[in-house]
């Protein structure tokens, strides 16, 4: 099978927000669908690539916030495309119940009480759902590779695991200031909202163990695994830090 080329598409400016197409000669595939109306930034990368959206021979969502998961209708239903996500997040993606969010910073704060993160998208059902572990190979879309869960940001945080030690792992981390642009891109943080940061580190440790060198993310971005080797041990001597304080 050919090589495999990732092309950033920035759905915000100063890559505060970014979505993924995974091409090879075979095909490809879309990772994250952006914000509510974002087809159309995806659909200039695509004619940039000569690609149409009928191209895209699936759309795999990282977890349901609306940054992600807020055009995933809309992306499907021009490309006919299937939407893989997890089980985790199922009862969000259909709006059934809103997401809850855990702010990491004071930027974040603020984000959450201007309302867009709980702004409702088109509710949809995944046509592939992950279940607990279980991985599903991209053989069959024309890609080497998988998408693998990463739980810890959201109940339903999903990645893609390529072969040639390139990972895009979502909000697993993020880089820059603020909500992920201007500057700093390449210094990673925790991103906007996490639910468990513990058990984030220990994906990410797992993704750095098995020779992932190269992550790409939703915010900033790329990081290589050294910076995010760092990162890890910096949340695990904060919650250590933060057990030891008394109660």
């Amino acid at each position: 099978m050919s090589r495999t080329k990732i092309f950033r598409i920035p759905i915000l400016p100063f890559h505060m927000v970014n979505c993924f197409l995974v091409q090879s000669e075979s095909g490809c595939i879309l990772v994250d669908a952006g914000l509510p109306g974002s087809e159309h930034k995806i659909g200039k990368v695509l004619r940039r690539l000569g690609l149409m959206f009928a191209d895209i021979k699936l759309i795999v969502i990282t977890h349901a916030h609306i940054d992600h998961a807020g055009d995933a209708s809309r992306v499907r239903e021009l490309s006919g495309a299937p939407i893989v996500a997890h089980m985790g997040d199922l009862k969000h993606y259909m709006q059934e119940v809103p997401m809850t969010f855990s702010p990491t910073s004071w930027a974040a704060r603020l984000f959450k009480s201007s309302g867009i993160p709980r702004r409702p998208y088109v509710a949809f059902r995944p046509d592939l759902l992950l279940v607990d572990n279980k991985l599903l190979d991209l053989a069959r879309y024309g890609v080497q590779g998988s998408v693998q869960p990463t739980i810890g940001h959201t109940a339903g945080s999903i990645s893609v695991v390529l072969p040639n030690s390139e990972a895009l792992v979502g909000d697993l981390v993020a880089s820059g200031i603020l909500i992920g642009g201007f500057a700093r891109l390449n210094h990673a943080r925790r991103p906007p909202f996490e639910d468990d940061p513990q058990t984030v580190s220990r994906e990410l440790q797992q993704l750095i163990d098995s020779s992932v060198n190269r992550f790409h993310i939703g915010h900033g971005g790329p990081l290589d695994s050294e910076t995010v080797q760092r990162h890890v041990w910096n949340v695990r001597n904060s919650e250590t830090k933060r057990r030891a304080l008394p109660v």
